[in-house]
């Protein structure tokens, strides 16, 4: 059974009749899920998930002021909810503290980007990391009478404001044409097989993240990037097989056409998204091409490397 269906059924079966008793009508203002860290809450959690951090819990999410007059009662009630469920137990690790229980939903939004509410300006969207985004937006919202948390969560998932996309996608062009058609080919030269290591990674991080904001979806944190891009309907399951061969492939310099094949599928959705309508194969010549298309003149102007 997956994490996020365990965690689920808990509150039903569990954690709801447990609130109904202990705080009545206060539980028509909770809202109940599971968001935030954790493998269960991208649905990509296995038997190598549940040695930690794994296993029935719930978050509750309150606003600033029913978390001041009974947060404290509510944790109480959840602290008192048995540890097992359906024959698994939730083992929480040194670092797994917060990621279930009662938050308050100002902090829990804080926590992620480092805001209470959405970013209004383009310059607060730029700060934020895409895996915070992902992380602040996965998982389930199981109920949310109030509908406070999923307000924010909503205007969360909408994504980026356009010109921000467009600045991202310039900016990942630049970096993965550096590093994977320049520089890989001319570290194999040198014999800086750490340099074109470092090139490859980098190369392929940043084709992924193209993808994803190809497809308006937040890219989640690195160890679950290229699990993550196959689900993708704009060009994941093709790079997904792209990437996965061009890492698994043992010969260095086969390496190097495989990476003009996947910017050349790259370049073929920036130009059918209207992105750009140059026809070079390198993708740094896109990055000003598509830089061009963003209306904000102070974010227009910025270094086309800066995204």
């Amino acid at each position: 059974m997956k994490g996020l269906e365990l965690c689920e059924r808990f509150f039903h079966e569990v954690g709801r009749p447990a609130l109904e008793r202990g705080c009545g009508d206060l539980v028509e203002r909770l809202a109940i899920g599971l968001v935030g860290d954790g493998s269960e809450c991208l649905g990509y959690d296995d038997q190598f998930s549940r040695d930690h951090d794994w296993g029935p819990g719930f978050c509750v999410w309150m606003t600033m002021v029913d978390f001041a007059a009974a947060g404290e009662k509510i944790q109480a009630i959840y602290e008192g909810l048995p540890r097992s469920f359906d024959g698994h137990e939730r083992l929480t690790s040194q670092w797994g503290h917060g990621r279930v229980g009662v938050l308050e939903i100002n902090a829990f939004y804080q926590r992620f980007i480092g805001k209470t509410i959405p970013p209004a300006q383009w310059h607060d969207w730029l700060v934020i990391p895409d895996n915070a985004l992902a992380t602040a937006t996965n998982g389930a919202v199981f109920v949310d009478p109030l509908g406070e948390f999923t307000r924010v969560r909503e205007q969360l998932l909408a994504y980026y404001p356009e010109d921000v996309r467009l600045k991202k996608i310039a900016a990942r062009c630049m970096s993965a044409g550096q590093a994977g058609q320049y520089n890989y080919k001319r570290c194999l030269q040198r014999g800086e097989s750490h340099a074109a290591l470092h090139s490859l990674t980098k190369f392929c991080l940043d084709a992924m993240s193209i993808v994803f904001l190809l497809n308006r979806q937040y890219a989640p944190f690195y160890k679950w990037l290229h699990r993550a891009l196959r689900e993708l309907p704009v060009l994941g399951p093709d790079a997904d097989a792209s990437i996965r061969t061009l890492v698994e492939e043992i010969e260095p310099t086969s390496k190097v056409d495989m990476i003009e094949a996947i910017a050349k599928d790259l370049i073929a959705e920036l130009r059918n998204q209207g992105l750009t309508d140059s026809s070079s194969d390198y993708l740094p010549d896109h990055g000003p091409e598509i830089q061009r298309g963003i209306v904000d003149p102070d974010l227009r102007a910025i270094d086309v490397w800066i995204g």
